[in-house]
């Protein structure tokens, strides 16, 4: 298919557009930014300038890409031998001044991104990582292959995420912390070596949650994190005591397929 530029759109001189990119209605696109080759970039979009958006990218609508980006660069991953592999990213994600996401490895992989993502300046997504809806990596974060990151967590500026990890829904991870095992939703992570230290209360109430059920996380936390049961043993106990609800499922889901292990509490 062709570049067809229509005159919604603002188009710099000096931009360097593949034949066979596909730009939508109402983008912009600045000084010296590139777009490569089959690369769809959705209506309302702003490319920023020398922002690079590569090859087998596709991008929603309403997303801002800021100057010094690099979206769906080959991973920084020494299995990859240039199979043809993706970057998907939802609606209305901002990707800050040199923000780097890497497409996936392994044939017909993709690395995807949700709607409403914020990353800040110089944050990183690697190769096969699979992050939420609303999202907020500030600035530094670096998330390492295979990475999931459910939906409304918050990722602080200078964190570090091993492979593999999980970070759970309306999770919060604070600045400077190294995760290397998995975040259960609802937590509040920090440090290095990172520790849970208590139930992003805040967060679940901005994210409309009723009183009752907060109070059923609370206990969720007292069982996970204060009642000193091993992992199983945990869940079972909350499966009997605790009242079923959505949020109350979704954590003991997460906490069934934990296969890094989980971030602990500090030892007293």
């Amino acid at each position: 298919m062709s570049l067809g530029i229509t005159p919604l759109q603002k188009i710099h001189e000096t931009a360097i557009i593949d034949p066979t990119a596909i730009i939508g209605k109402n983008v912009e696109i600045g000084p010296y930014a590139v777009i490569g080759a089959e690369v769809t970039i959705g209506d309302g979009c702003v490319v920023g300038a020398h922002a690079v958006i590569h090859k087998w990218t596709t991008v929603g609508k309403d997303c801002k890409f800021f100057p010094g980006c690099s979206i769906g660069a080959d991973p920084q991953d020494l299995k990859f031998s240039d199979e043809k592999t993706f970057t998907v990213i939802g609606d209305n994600c901002t990707f800050r001044e040199c923000v780097t996401v890497n497409r996936a490895t392994g044939e017909g992989n993709e690395t995807r991104i949700g709607n409403g993502l914020l990353m800040m300046a110089y944050t990183h997504i690697a190769h096969n990582c699979i992050v939420g809806n609303n999202v907020i990596m500030s600035n530094v974060a670096t998330l390492a292959g295979h990475v999931v990151v459910e939906d409304r967590a918050v990722i602080g500026g200078l964190t570090a995420v091993h492979q593999f990890c999980k970070i759970g829904r309306n999770a919060m991870v604070g600045g400077m912390a190294r995760v290397a095992q998995d975040v259960p939703p609802f937590m509040i992570v920090s440090g290095d070596p990172s520790f849970v230290s208590g139930l992003n209360s805040v967060g679940l109430a901005r994210a409309g949650i009723e009183p009752e059920v907060r109070s059923e996380l609370k206990k969720a936390f007292r069982i996970l994190y204060r009642s000193g049961l091993p992992l199983q043993e945990a869940i079972d106990t909350m499966e009997q005591d605790l009242v079923s609800s959505e949020p109350v499922e979704h954590l003991m889901r997460f906490l069934r397929n934990v296969e890094r292990g989980i971030i602990r509490t500090r030892k007293n």
